[in-house]
């Protein structure tokens, strides 16, 4: 199996949807509209101003405002609604153990990716970080990804992205890798496969066997 394992984080590494979720519908709410929670979990991992566009059909502008009133609540708050997955230490320091190198590739900013990784002492476990910046271009899921490998200097053959969404499988597949689909986190059934991922593993067990096979 692949030597460099990158991670995407929210609905991979951690369980961000609370947060996120409750930062979406504050947003909506001060344009006067709103939303059951549960609709909201597809903000979960891709770029918010993309998931504003796709699903309340906003201009780039609306967009942009919804991102800035959606971090009115999530720096002060939303972001420590969150909690990485059951054993995903143990996990982790496994993979290490067998050689593996780890790195996070994720489009939430990366200062804020960072901060939840040393909160629960797993900043450490990984050799890279990258996510997106607080603004400006470059942040699309492949962009960081390559950023990851190139980081790294990891070539195609001995990466593999582990990941949540169709947007992890898409952007796994513009940077020549291929994407392990977790079916714990927030994509809807049968998404990752219909996106064309590797494998898709159900639980923590089955990605160790994966990854470690």
């Amino acid at each position: 199996m692949a030597r460099f394992l990158l991670f995407d984080f929210d609905g991979t590494l951690y369980d961000t949807v609370e947060g996120i979720t409750k930062c979406v519908r504050h947003a909506l709410r001060k344009r006067g509209m709103d939303a059951e929670l549960s609709e909201l979990r597809c903000f979960a991992g891709p770029p918010l101003d993309e998931m504003f566009c796709e699903k309340f059909g906003f201009s780039q502008a609306e967009a942009e405002q919804a991102v800035r009133d959606f971090r009115e609540r999530y720096v002060p708050i939303g972001l420590y609604e969150s909690r990485p997955f059951p054993g995903l230490r143990e996990l982790l320091l496994e993979l290490r153990a067998a050689g593996k190198t780890l790195g996070v590739t994720t489009s939430k900013p990366q200062v804020l990716a960072e901060e939840l990784l040393r909160r629960e002492g797993l900043f450490e476990l990984f050799d890279v970080i990258c996510g997106a910046a607080d603004e400006g271009e470059g942040n699309a899921k492949w962009q960081v990804l390559r950023r990851a490998m190139d980081a790294l200097g990891a070539r195609e053959e001995d990466c593999v992205l582990v990941g949540d969404t169709k947007y992890d499988v898409a952007g796994a597949r513009r940077c020549g890798i291929p994407c392990i689909g977790v079916g714990y986190g927030y994509a809807a059934p049968g998404e990752l496969e219909a996106a064309g991922a590797a494998a898709v593993a159900e639980d923590l067990a089955a990605l160790r066997e994966l990854l470690l096979k």
